[in-house]
Protein backbone atom coordinates (compact mmCIF):
# COMPACT_ATOMS: atom_id res chain seq x y z
CA UNK A 1 0.00 0.00 0.00
CA UNK A 2 2.76 2.36 0.97
CA UNK A 3 4.71 1.53 -2.16
CA UNK A 4 1.75 2.19 -4.40
CA UNK A 5 0.80 5.37 -2.58
CA UNK A 6 4.29 6.94 -2.86
CA UNK A 7 4.47 7.34 -6.63
CA UNK A 8 0.86 8.48 -6.73
CA UNK A 9 1.59 11.10 -4.10
CA UNK A 10 4.69 12.24 -5.97
CA UNK A 11 2.73 12.45 -9.21
CA UNK A 12 0.04 14.47 -7.47
CA UNK A 13 2.65 16.83 -6.05
CA UNK A 14 4.22 17.26 -9.48
CA UNK A 15 0.84 18.08 -11.02
CA UNK A 16 0.07 20.53 -8.22
CA UNK A 17 3.50 22.10 -8.57
CA UNK A 18 3.05 22.46 -12.32
CA UNK A 19 -0.38 24.00 -11.80
CA UNK A 20 0.97 26.52 -9.29
CA UNK A 21 3.82 27.40 -11.63
CA UNK A 22 1.36 27.96 -14.45
CA UNK A 23 -0.81 30.16 -12.21
CA UNK A 24 2.27 32.22 -11.31
CA UNK A 25 3.06 32.81 -14.96
CA UNK A 26 -0.56 33.77 -15.64
CA UNK A 27 -0.47 36.10 -12.63
CA UNK A 28 2.72 37.69 -13.93
CA UNK A 29 1.18 38.28 -17.36
CA UNK A 30 -2.00 39.78 -15.86
CA UNK A 31 -0.06 42.10 -13.54
CA UNK A 32 2.19 43.33 -16.35
CA UNK A 33 -0.62 43.84 -18.87
CA UNK A 34 -2.90 45.63 -16.40
CA UNK A 35 -0.18 47.90 -15.06
CA UNK A 36 1.26 48.87 -18.44
CA UNK A 37 -1.99 49.03 -20.39
CA UNK A 38 -3.67 51.45 -17.98
CA UNK A 39 -0.85 53.98 -18.21
CA UNK A 40 -0.49 53.64 -21.98
CA UNK A 41 -4.24 53.86 -22.59
CA UNK A 42 -4.66 56.96 -20.40
CA UNK A 43 -1.75 58.63 -22.18
CA UNK A 44 -3.23 57.72 -25.56
CA UNK A 45 -6.76 59.01 -24.96
CA UNK A 46 -5.50 62.18 -23.25
CA UNK A 47 -3.28 63.11 -26.22
CA UNK A 48 -5.75 62.41 -29.02
CA UNK A 49 -6.92 65.45 -31.00
CA UNK A 50 -10.54 66.51 -30.61
CA UNK A 51 -12.84 66.87 -27.63
CA UNK A 52 -11.10 65.91 -24.39
CA UNK A 53 -13.22 64.18 -21.75
CA UNK A 54 -13.31 65.44 -18.18
CA UNK A 55 -10.85 63.44 -16.10
CA UNK A 56 -12.88 64.15 -12.94
CA UNK A 57 -15.93 62.47 -14.47
CA UNK A 58 -13.82 59.42 -15.40
CA UNK A 59 -12.64 59.12 -11.78
CA UNK A 60 -16.24 59.24 -10.56
CA UNK A 61 -17.38 56.63 -13.07
CA UNK A 62 -14.55 54.28 -12.09
CA UNK A 63 -15.54 54.57 -8.41
CA UNK A 64 -19.20 53.87 -9.22
CA UNK A 65 -18.41 50.83 -11.36
CA UNK A 66 -16.01 49.42 -8.77
CA UNK A 67 -18.51 49.97 -5.95
CA UNK A 68 -21.36 48.33 -7.87
CA UNK A 69 -19.14 45.36 -8.72
CA UNK A 70 -18.15 44.90 -5.07
CA UNK A 71 -21.81 45.09 -4.03
CA UNK A 72 -22.59 42.36 -6.54
CA UNK A 73 -19.77 40.20 -5.16
CA UNK A 74 -21.05 40.66 -1.60
CA UNK A 75 -24.55 39.72 -2.81
CA UNK A 76 -23.13 36.54 -4.35
CA UNK A 77 -21.31 35.78 -1.09
CA UNK A 78 -24.69 36.01 0.68
CA UNK A 79 -25.96 33.43 -1.84
CA UNK A 80 -28.51 35.84 -3.29
CA UNK A 81 -30.30 36.36 0.01
CA UNK A 82 -31.49 39.97 -0.33
CA UNK A 83 -32.55 40.29 3.31
CA UNK A 84 -29.21 39.04 4.61
CA UNK A 85 -27.37 41.19 2.09
CA UNK A 86 -29.25 44.36 3.14
CA UNK A 87 -28.88 43.62 6.85
CA UNK A 88 -25.16 43.07 6.45
CA UNK A 89 -24.64 46.37 4.62
CA UNK A 90 -26.81 48.27 7.10
CA UNK A 91 -24.88 46.89 10.05
CA UNK A 92 -21.44 47.41 8.50
CA UNK A 93 -21.99 50.87 7.01
CA UNK A 94 -24.72 52.54 9.11
CA UNK A 95 -24.68 50.91 12.55
CA UNK A 96 -20.88 50.80 12.66
CA UNK A 97 -20.64 54.29 11.22
CA UNK A 98 -17.46 55.16 13.09
CA UNK A 99 -15.70 52.31 11.33
CA UNK A 100 -17.01 53.63 8.02
CA UNK A 101 -15.92 57.19 8.76
CA UNK A 102 -12.36 56.00 9.30
CA UNK A 103 -12.15 55.43 5.55
CA UNK A 104 -13.02 59.04 4.70
CA UNK A 105 -9.39 60.18 4.97
CA UNK A 106 -7.82 57.51 2.71
CA UNK A 107 -10.74 57.85 0.32
CA UNK A 108 -10.12 61.60 0.03
CA UNK A 109 -6.44 60.97 -0.63
CA UNK A 110 -7.14 58.21 -3.17
CA UNK A 111 -9.60 60.47 -5.02
CA UNK A 112 -6.98 63.22 -5.15
CA UNK A 113 -4.41 60.68 -6.29
CA UNK A 114 -6.62 59.36 -9.10
CA UNK A 115 -7.16 62.87 -10.45
CA UNK A 116 -3.46 63.71 -10.15
CA UNK A 117 -2.55 60.62 -12.14
CA UNK A 118 -4.65 61.85 -15.05
CA UNK A 119 -2.89 65.22 -14.81
CA UNK A 120 0.54 63.56 -14.65
CA UNK A 121 -0.01 61.11 -17.52
CA UNK A 122 -1.54 63.89 -19.63
CA UNK A 123 1.67 65.92 -19.28
CA UNK A 124 4.42 63.30 -19.10
CA UNK A 125 5.52 60.61 -21.56
CA UNK A 126 4.16 57.23 -20.48
CA UNK A 127 7.64 55.78 -19.93
CA UNK A 128 8.72 58.79 -17.84
CA UNK A 129 5.59 58.54 -15.71
CA UNK A 130 6.05 54.80 -15.22
CA UNK A 131 9.61 55.27 -13.99
CA UNK A 132 8.91 58.32 -11.83
CA UNK A 133 5.82 56.75 -10.28
CA UNK A 134 8.03 54.13 -8.63
CA UNK A 135 8.88 56.85 -6.07
CA UNK A 136 5.68 55.53 -4.51
CA UNK A 137 7.78 52.68 -3.10
CA UNK A 138 10.12 55.18 -1.43
CA UNK A 139 7.31 57.26 0.10
CA UNK A 140 5.49 54.15 1.33
CA UNK A 141 8.67 52.85 2.95
CA UNK A 142 9.37 56.17 4.67
CA UNK A 143 5.81 56.48 6.00
CA UNK A 144 5.92 52.85 7.16
CA UNK A 145 9.03 53.58 9.20
CA UNK A 146 7.61 56.82 10.64
CA UNK A 147 4.00 55.76 11.30
CA UNK A 148 4.20 52.01 11.85
CA UNK A 149 7.72 51.82 13.27
CA UNK A 150 8.62 49.18 10.71
CA UNK A 151 12.26 48.37 10.12
CA UNK A 152 13.79 48.05 6.68
CA UNK A 153 16.68 45.78 5.83
CA UNK A 154 19.98 47.16 4.59
CA UNK A 155 19.23 45.77 1.15
CA UNK A 156 15.92 47.64 1.09
CA UNK A 157 17.58 50.91 2.12
CA UNK A 158 20.17 50.39 -0.60
CA UNK A 159 17.44 49.72 -3.16
CA UNK A 160 15.62 52.92 -2.13
CA UNK A 161 18.80 54.93 -2.71
CA UNK A 162 19.16 53.33 -6.15
CA UNK A 163 15.50 54.05 -6.84
CA UNK A 164 15.87 57.75 -6.04
CA UNK A 165 19.07 57.97 -8.09
CA UNK A 166 17.40 56.31 -11.08
CA UNK A 167 14.38 58.61 -10.99
CA UNK A 168 16.66 61.66 -10.64
CA UNK A 169 18.69 60.60 -13.70
CA UNK A 170 15.49 60.22 -15.74
CA UNK A 171 14.37 63.73 -14.74
CA UNK A 172 17.74 65.20 -15.73
CA UNK A 173 17.54 63.41 -19.07
CA UNK A 174 14.02 64.70 -19.71
CA UNK A 175 15.03 68.27 -18.88
CA UNK A 176 18.03 68.06 -21.22
CA UNK A 177 16.11 66.44 -24.06
CA UNK A 178 13.00 68.58 -23.64
CA UNK A 179 9.56 66.99 -23.72
CA UNK A 180 7.99 66.83 -27.15
CA UNK A 181 4.22 67.41 -26.80
CA UNK A 182 1.88 65.19 -28.73
CA UNK A 183 0.10 66.74 -31.68
CA UNK A 184 -2.78 68.94 -30.62
CA UNK A 185 -2.04 68.52 -26.92
CA UNK A 186 -1.04 71.26 -24.50
CA UNK A 187 1.44 69.79 -22.04
CA UNK A 188 3.65 71.05 -19.24
CA UNK A 189 6.47 68.86 -17.97
CA UNK A 190 6.65 70.73 -14.66
CA UNK A 191 2.91 70.30 -14.04
CA UNK A 192 3.18 66.60 -14.79
CA UNK A 193 6.22 66.15 -12.55
CA UNK A 194 4.60 67.98 -9.62
CA UNK A 195 1.43 65.90 -10.10
CA UNK A 196 3.26 62.57 -10.04
CA UNK A 197 5.38 63.53 -7.01
CA UNK A 198 2.32 64.65 -5.02
CA UNK A 199 0.54 61.48 -6.17
CA UNK A 200 3.42 59.36 -4.85
CA UNK A 201 3.40 61.19 -1.51
CA UNK A 202 -0.36 60.82 -1.13
CA UNK A 203 -0.22 57.17 -2.17
CA UNK A 204 2.45 56.34 0.38
CA UNK A 205 0.64 58.13 3.20
CA UNK A 206 -2.79 56.74 2.34
CA UNK A 207 -1.55 53.17 2.05
CA UNK A 208 0.23 53.26 5.42
CA UNK A 209 -2.64 55.11 7.10
CA UNK A 210 -5.04 52.52 5.70
CA UNK A 211 -2.89 49.73 7.08
CA UNK A 212 -2.71 51.41 10.47
CA UNK A 213 -6.46 51.90 10.95
CA UNK A 214 -7.46 48.52 9.54
CA UNK A 215 -5.18 46.29 11.59
CA UNK A 216 -7.27 43.63 13.25
CA UNK A 217 -10.34 44.41 11.14
CA UNK A 218 -12.44 41.43 10.09
CA UNK A 219 -14.27 43.20 7.25
CA UNK A 220 -13.89 41.73 3.77
CA UNK A 221 -11.97 43.57 1.07
CA UNK A 222 -15.19 43.88 -0.95
CA UNK A 223 -16.94 45.68 1.90
CA UNK A 224 -13.96 47.97 2.40
CA UNK A 225 -14.07 48.94 -1.26
CA UNK A 226 -17.79 49.66 -1.03
CA UNK A 227 -17.08 51.99 1.90
CA UNK A 228 -14.22 53.59 -0.02
CA UNK A 229 -16.45 53.89 -3.08
CA UNK A 230 -19.15 55.77 -1.18
CA UNK A 231 -16.74 58.46 -0.06
CA UNK A 232 -14.80 58.32 -3.32
CA UNK A 233 -17.91 58.98 -5.42
CA UNK A 234 -19.11 61.85 -3.21
CA UNK A 235 -15.66 63.45 -3.03
CA UNK A 236 -15.13 62.90 -6.75
CA UNK A 237 -18.41 64.67 -7.54
CA UNK A 238 -17.39 67.52 -5.23
CA UNK A 239 -14.06 67.81 -7.03
CA UNK A 240 -15.79 67.74 -10.42
CA UNK A 241 -18.19 70.51 -9.36
CA UNK A 242 -15.46 72.71 -7.90
CA UNK A 243 -12.98 72.42 -10.79
CA UNK A 244 -15.04 71.74 -13.92
CA UNK A 245 -18.62 72.34 -12.80
CA UNK A 246 -19.40 75.07 -15.34
CA UNK A 247 -17.91 73.11 -18.25
CA UNK A 248 -19.73 69.91 -17.25
CA UNK A 249 -23.02 71.82 -16.94
CA UNK A 250 -22.49 73.23 -20.43
CA UNK A 251 -21.26 70.12 -22.27
CA UNK A 252 -22.57 67.25 -20.15
CA UNK A 253 -21.05 64.66 -17.81
CA UNK A 254 -20.12 62.27 -20.64
CA UNK A 255 -18.66 64.92 -22.93
CA UNK A 256 -15.78 63.54 -25.01
CA UNK A 257 -16.49 59.91 -24.08
CA UNK A 258 -15.54 57.40 -26.76
CA UNK A 259 -15.22 53.60 -26.70
CA UNK A 260 -11.52 54.09 -25.92
CA UNK A 261 -12.36 56.31 -22.93
CA UNK A 262 -14.82 53.72 -21.64
CA UNK A 263 -12.07 51.14 -22.02
CA UNK A 264 -9.77 53.22 -19.80
CA UNK A 265 -12.49 53.60 -17.18
CA UNK A 266 -13.28 49.88 -17.20
CA UNK A 267 -9.58 49.08 -16.93
CA UNK A 268 -9.21 51.42 -13.98
CA UNK A 269 -12.35 50.11 -12.25
CA UNK A 270 -11.95 46.39 -12.84
CA UNK A 271 -8.17 46.22 -13.13
CA UNK A 272 -7.79 46.35 -9.37
CA UNK A 273 -10.40 43.62 -8.94
CA UNK A 274 -8.63 41.46 -11.48
CA UNK A 275 -5.30 42.00 -9.75
CA UNK A 276 -6.96 41.01 -6.47
CA UNK A 277 -7.92 37.65 -7.94
CA UNK A 278 -4.46 36.78 -9.27
CA UNK A 279 -2.18 38.49 -6.75
CA UNK A 280 -2.61 35.71 -4.17
CA UNK A 281 -0.64 33.48 -6.53
CA UNK A 282 2.16 36.06 -6.83
CA UNK A 283 4.84 36.48 -4.19
CA UNK A 284 6.78 39.71 -3.64
CA UNK A 285 9.52 38.69 -6.06
CA UNK A 286 6.99 38.08 -8.82
CA UNK A 287 5.25 41.40 -8.11
CA UNK A 288 8.59 43.19 -8.18
CA UNK A 289 9.50 41.52 -11.46
CA UNK A 290 6.08 42.40 -12.90
CA UNK A 291 6.54 46.06 -11.98
CA UNK A 292 10.02 46.09 -13.54
CA UNK A 293 8.80 44.36 -16.69
CA UNK A 294 5.90 46.84 -16.92
CA UNK A 295 8.43 49.68 -17.17
CA UNK A 296 10.12 47.90 -20.07
CA UNK A 297 6.78 47.28 -21.80
CA UNK A 298 5.68 50.91 -21.35
CA UNK A 299 9.00 52.20 -22.68
CA UNK A 300 8.99 49.97 -25.75
CA UNK A 301 5.32 50.71 -26.48
CA UNK A 302 5.94 54.46 -26.09
CA UNK A 303 8.61 54.32 -28.80
CA UNK A 304 6.07 53.00 -31.30
CA UNK A 305 2.90 54.73 -30.08
CA UNK A 306 4.16 58.16 -29.01
CA UNK A 307 7.47 58.55 -30.87
CA UNK A 308 9.35 58.39 -27.57
CA UNK A 309 13.11 58.68 -27.99
CA UNK A 310 15.16 56.34 -25.86
CA UNK A 311 18.74 57.38 -25.10
CA UNK A 312 21.55 56.10 -22.92
CA UNK A 313 20.80 58.38 -19.94
CA UNK A 314 17.14 57.38 -19.77
CA UNK A 315 18.10 53.71 -20.13
CA UNK A 316 20.57 54.09 -17.24
CA UNK A 317 17.99 55.74 -14.96
CA UNK A 318 15.27 53.26 -15.87
CA UNK A 319 17.70 50.39 -15.35
CA UNK A 320 18.51 51.60 -11.83
CA UNK A 321 14.79 51.87 -11.03
CA UNK A 322 14.07 48.40 -12.41
CA UNK A 323 16.92 46.92 -10.40
CA UNK A 324 15.85 48.80 -7.26
CA UNK A 325 12.25 47.58 -7.52
CA UNK A 326 13.44 43.99 -7.89
CA UNK A 327 15.94 44.23 -5.02
CA UNK A 328 13.34 45.80 -2.72
CA UNK A 329 11.01 42.83 -3.28
CA UNK A 330 13.62 40.16 -2.51
CA UNK A 331 13.12 38.07 0.64
CA UNK A 332 15.30 38.96 3.60
CA UNK A 333 18.50 36.93 3.60
CA UNK A 334 21.45 36.90 5.99
CA UNK A 335 22.55 40.40 4.96
CA UNK A 336 19.06 41.82 4.67
CA UNK A 337 17.80 40.36 7.92
CA UNK A 338 20.58 41.96 9.97
CA UNK A 339 19.01 44.84 11.95
CA UNK A 340 20.20 48.35 11.37
CA UNK A 341 22.49 49.86 13.96
CA UNK A 342 20.61 51.88 16.56
CA UNK A 343 17.37 49.88 16.47
CA UNK A 344 16.16 48.69 19.85
CA UNK A 345 15.03 45.19 20.72
CA UNK A 346 11.48 46.52 21.12
CA UNK A 347 11.55 47.99 17.61
CA UNK A 348 12.90 44.73 16.19
CA UNK A 349 10.16 42.76 17.96
CA UNK A 350 7.52 45.16 16.67
CA UNK A 351 8.89 44.77 13.15
CA UNK A 352 8.70 41.00 13.44
CA UNK A 353 5.06 41.24 14.50
CA UNK A 354 4.32 43.62 11.64
CA UNK A 355 5.37 41.01 9.09
CA UNK A 356 2.40 38.90 10.07
CA UNK A 357 -0.04 41.69 9.22
CA UNK A 358 -1.40 42.22 5.73
CA UNK A 359 -0.11 45.22 3.85
CA UNK A 360 -2.39 47.49 1.91
CA UNK A 361 0.37 49.06 -0.10
CA UNK A 362 0.54 48.27 -3.76
CA UNK A 363 4.29 47.75 -4.29
CA UNK A 364 4.47 50.15 -7.18
CA UNK A 365 1.28 49.10 -8.95
CA UNK A 366 -1.15 51.71 -10.13
CA UNK A 367 -4.16 50.25 -8.39
CA UNK A 368 -5.07 52.06 -5.14
CA UNK A 369 -7.60 49.76 -3.56
CA UNK A 370 -7.08 47.37 -0.67
CA UNK A 371 -7.71 44.59 -3.14
CA UNK A 372 -4.08 44.04 -3.92
CA UNK A 373 -3.51 42.20 -0.66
Amino acid sequence: MAASGGPGGNAGSMVAGGGNRQLKYISLAVLVVQNASLILSIRYVRTLPGDRFFATSAVVMAEILKGVTCLLLIFIQKKGNLKQFSASLYDSIIVQYMDTLKLAVPSLIYTLQNNLQYVAISNLPAATFQVTYQLKILTTAVFSVLMLRKSLSRLQWMSLVLLFAGVAIVQVEQQQAGSKPAAGAQQSYIVGLVAVVVSCLSSGFAGVYFEKILKGSAASVWLRNVQLGIFGTLLGLLGLWSTEGAAVAQHGFFFGYTPLVWGVILNQAFGGLLVAVVVKYADNILKGFATSFSIVVSTVASIYLFDFRLNLLFALGAGLVIGAVYLYSLPKGPLASRPLAGTTIQQQAHAAQSKELPSVTTDGFLSKSVLVN
